[in-house]
Formats: structure tokens, C-alpha cells, sequence
């Protein structure tokens, strides 16, 4: 968090890319918004600046009908930081305590609820079922916008436990009822149609080209402007067409149950480093006249991510760079994929690890799977990078280029420097922490 004076000069600004890294609440509105919200500047005295969403809501502030906090990019200091915040953040976003309550969400993090709890007080001004109660209200408010399920069904998908809870939450939160968030035109049924905010510049050519290079058929369908693609998602099989929109991204999801869209939204973002903030790379990348013209000339580049940290991991032991790779990818997908119905170009997901124990796969992808499926190696967000690198050097045929491909783009790490010229690896000293970036401009990823 800024210090007070320096967010209300933020909010004098309205920078809009501070949206998601704090949120201004006024007392006499009883209101929270972004920092970029073009309503009438308050006055100092009246405002208040909390470093989540949840934690405006825990003060008892609405989210603002115009700025619409509760949908603004997300913080890249939560998204790129590896520690107990950073990947509880990560793990609320993606439905883990819908689905296995604060308990699983300490156990993952091998922490003590209580310890937990405090930490996360501590940092961001709200425990994890505060957290977890704002995304269920922003997964219900996009449920209820852009589809025409029942209310009650929506309450459930959205992860709430009960009607009463959901009807209270809606109204604390944005102060209204759940029928008047809905639009007057019914929308489509079975298709999510969602905007994906993000913090400009955001080179997404270079995105969908990057994922065009390595697309596995059958899989993935992707051009100049779209990517499309199967997800295996905790309860069910998903497709997502991304494009771009005006200031955001496009999202198209059709899932085989609501109950997925926290995750499905999640993998999406994290797949284009939504949450990045190019600003912070291209200040710090920017002062190497060795990169300066190569960011002045292609602003905006982000890390490609994933949506399935288990599939990019065995993506990166196949080496899908190469051709070869893909083939034995595309193989596999074939083999032992679940199928999707039979619409589109798109035949099937990724196969599920539980399909794959026991497959005819190179010893290098089979051990990882035993190793997943057995808990001795975690590619969730609450591994630890460095201790999943060691894991994964001790498997046998796991080699260190694949290991940086996946800490890259499994976990996320922005501080990855991948095999190059020794010039380079002197010179890219002075590029951390952002030598993940870096090596996009390079394309060397």
C-alpha cells in the first residue's frame, strides 16, 4: 500500500493503473471505487484507502455502480509475490475455499488457520472468508449479468451455501437486490460473455502468436486475433475463445458447470499475465539501453502463463518448442484426453493425471505424475519455486531448461533467466526481477 497522501495523489490523477493495487472509500457515500473512478474528487478528509476489496466491504462500503471495483485488474504485487499472501490471493481467486473451506486453504499453505487469518489481516485488511466472500459476490454479479440461470442456481454456482447468504452479501456489497443486477435483454444461455481488465500497454498479438507457435490441434485453435482452447477445470470440461476488446479481453466460456467460472476466470487471466503491471517492468528493463529500444518498440509484451500448471509442466518435458514435441503432445492428448462434444476443431481436453498414471509415456512425464498424483511434488500456486525446482531435478531425465520453462510459465516466476549467450547471462543482472520479461523481448522463451 501507498501511504495515504501519495494514494489520494493517485486518486487525484485517477491512474488508472492503480486499479486493483488499492481502493478509495468515501465516508460520506458510503461508497468504494477505483482510483480511477471519474466521480467528483472527495474530499481528503473523507476518504479512506484499503488495500482490497474485501476490506472495503468488512468496513461496510458498497462497491461503486460506475468504476466497478470489484472487477479491476488484479494486484500485480499479489500475483507476481511467491510468499504466504501472494499465493493464498491465488488460491482464493481460483475457488479453493468454495471447495474445501479455510481449512484445505491453510493446509495447502501449510499454515495454522489462525496464522493464516492474521497474516492476511495483516496485509491486506481482510481474512480469507472475506476474501472469498468478495469473489463469490463478483462471481454471482457476473453470473447474473450474463446469463439467464435461476437466481438460486447462480447463488450455488457462485459458491455461496445458502439463498439467505447470497440475497445478504448482494445487497452489502452493491447495495441493491440480485434481480436488479441483471440486464434487461436475456443473454444467451450457456455462453459467458466476459470483459477481462488488464493495466495497458498489452502487446496481445504477441501473446496470441506466441500461443499460436505452440498449439497442440485438437486442443487449441489460435490466430492473429484468438486464441481458443478445451480447460480441465476442477469440476468439469470448459472452452474459452479470448479476443480483443476494447480496453479488455474478450471472453467467451462455455463450462460444463457454473461452479467452474472462479477457476476458469483465474487460468484465463494468469494464461495472458493479466495482472502484470508493464509500467514497474518497463521503468526498470527500460534503463538498459540494451532493451530500451526493443520495449520502446514493442510496449506491453507480458509472460504467457498457463491454465493447467500440471499440463505446462509436461508440456515443458515434451520441449513443445520443437515440432516433435507437439507431435507426441498432440498424441497424447488423442490417447487419453476427454473428449468434447463433437462442434468444433477442438476434440479434446488435456488428460487429467489420474488418465495418465499408467500410460505409455516417456519415463521423465511418468515419474512427474506419479510424483503429482502421489503429493510429492505440488505445482499449485502454494509451491515454493525453488523447492519445486529441486523436486523436479531429482526426477530422472528432467532437464534444467524444462525446469526453467515451467517455473516461467507453471509458476509464475517473473525472475527467470532461461539458457542464452554468456554474454547475456552477465549483462541480465542488472534486469531482475523482471528477467522473465526481459527474455520475451529477447524471444527467447
Amino acid at each position: 500500500m501507498l501511504a495515504d497522501e501519495d494514494a489520494y495523489a493517485v486518486l487525484r490523477s485517477r491512474d488508472g493503473r492503480f486499479d486493483g493495487r488499492f481502493f478509495v472509500a468515501v465516508v460520506t457515500t458510503g461508497i468504494y471505487c477505483r482510483p480511477s473512478c471519474p466521480a467528483a474528487l472527495p474530499k481528503r478528509e473523507n476518504v479512506r484507502f484499503y488495500p482490497s476489496a474485501a476490506a472495503a466491504q468488512e468496513a461496510g462500503f458498497r462497491a461503486c455502480k460506475r468504476c466497478r471495483p470489484d472487477s479491476a485488474p488484479g494486484s500485480p504485487e499479489w500475483n507476481v509475490r511467491a510468499d504466504v499472501t501472494g499465493r493464498a490471493v491465488q488460491l482464493i481467486a481460483d475457488g479453493l475455499v468454495d471447495r474445501e473451506g479455510v481449512t484445505g486453504l491453510a493446509d495447502r499453505l501449510g499454515y495454522s488457520e489462525r496464522q493464516l487469518r492474521r497474516q492476511l489481516v495483516a496485509d491486506l485488511g481482510a481474512g480469507p472468508q472475506a476474501l472469498a466472500r468478495a469473489q463469490r459476490a463478483a462471481n454471482a454479479r457476473t453470473l447474473l449479468e450474463t446469463t439467464d440461470l435461476p437466481a438460486g442456481e447462480i447463488a450455488f454456482a457462485a459458491g455461496f451455501s445458502t439463498i439467505r447468504q447470497f440475497n445478504d452479501t448482494i445487497h452489502k456489497v452493491y447495495g441493491t437486490t440480485p434481480t436488479a443486477l441483471r440486464p434487461a435483454r436475456p443473454q444467451p444461455h450457456g455462453v459467458l460473455h466476459l470483459r477481462l481488465a488488464y493495466r495497458p500497454p498489452l502487446d496481445l498479438a504477441d501473446l496470441f502468436g506466441y500461443l499460436a507457435e505452440r498449439a497442440i490441434p485438437g486442443l487449441e485453435e489460435a490466430g492473429d486475433d484468438s486464441y481458443r482452447r478445451a480447460l480441465t477445470l476442477p469440476y468439469g470440461l470448459g472452452v474459452v475463445t479470448l479476443r480483443p476488446g476494447r480496453g479488455h479481453v474478450s471472453c467467451e466460456l462455455r463450462l460444463d458447470t457454473m461452479k467452474d467460472l472462479p477457476a476458469a476466470v483465474r487460468r484465463c487471466r494468469r494464461l495472458l499475465d493479466l495482472d502484470a503491471d508493464p509500467r514497474d517492468v518497463h521503468d526498470h528493463l527500460g534503463a538498459d539501453p540494451f532493451l530500451a529500444p526493443l520495449i520502446a518498440a514493442a510496449p506491453g509484451r507480458r509472460v504467457p502463463g498457463h491454465v493447467d500448471a500440471a499440463e505446462m509442466a509436461i508440456r515443458s518435458i515434451f520441449d513443445e518448442e520443437t515440432n516433435t514435441g507437439r507431435a507426441l503432445l498432440t498424441r497424447l492428448v488423442q490417447r487419453y484426453g476427454a473428449p468434447l462434444p463433437p462442434s468444433s476443431a477442438l476434440t479434446h481436453a488435456f488428460p487429467r493425471m489420474e488418465a495418465l498414471a499408467g500410460a505409455d509415456v516417456p519415463a521423465p512425464v511418468a515419474d512427474l505424475v506419479k510424483a503429482l498424483l502421489a503429493g510429492t511434488v505440488h505445482l499449485g500456486p502454494e509451491a515454493d519455486r525453488d523447492q519445486v525446482e529441486r523436486e523436479l531435478l531429482a526426477l530422472p531425465g528432467v532437464t534444467a531448461e524444462a525446469v526453467a520453462r515451467i517455473r516461467v510459465r507453471a509458476l509464475g516466476d517473473p525472475d527467470v533467466l532461461l539458457p542464452a549467450d554468456p554474454t547475456i547471462q552477465a549483462r541480465a543482472q542488472r534486469w531482475r526481477p523482471w528477467r522473465s520479461y526481459a527474455m520475451r523481448y529477447l524471444r527467447t522463451t
